[in-house]
């Protein structure tokens, strides 16, 4: 859940994120252990508190922008060799993220990340194609800026 919530909304905030979800899970589980997959239901709830809480911050720093005065830009820190592709995950709509983290980090098929998505499985391979493309030209963007 962890380098899932990580995926969706950044290392920041994801323990907080994944023990949010496993608090309300453990709150429901005596209708939460019914359900065919209780582990995909931990899942969607983690990728709906991510989604949300990335909501709230791109709102709380659009607020804070209309404020405050703009600081002096600063030099980033050294990138490490994965940062650059969850850089560009996280540019990408938050379904896709969501199917390439499920896809990619927690190694599931297109069928559970539809059950966890609550879509098709068409959908599914619809945002992972349409995030792959994204990423390459994403990208390959970086890499002609260099």
């Amino acid at each position: 859940m962890v380098a899932l919530a990580s995926a969706m909304a950044g290392t920041a905030i994801a323990e907080d994120l994944a023990q949010e979800a496993m608090v309300r899970a453990h709150r429901n589980w005596d209708r939460i252990s019914l359900y065919e997959s209780p582990g995909g239901w931990v899942r969607r709830v983690t990728i709906n508190l991510a989604t949300s809480s990335l909501r709230r911050r791109t709102i709380e720093v659009r607020s804070k922008l209309r404020f405050w005065p703009r600081p002096e830009r600063e030099l980033p820190p050294e990138p490490t060799a994965d940062e650059p592709i969850w850089a560009a995950v996280a540019a990408l709509a938050p379904r896709q993220r969501a199917a390439i983290a499920l896809h990619y980090l927690e190694d599931l098929s297109v069928r559970d990340i539809s059950k966890i998505l609550g879509c098709t499985e068409s959908t599914v391979k619809v945002h992972l194609h349409k995030a792959r493309q994204n990423l390459a030209h994403l990208l390959r963007d970086d890499r002609s800026a260099r």
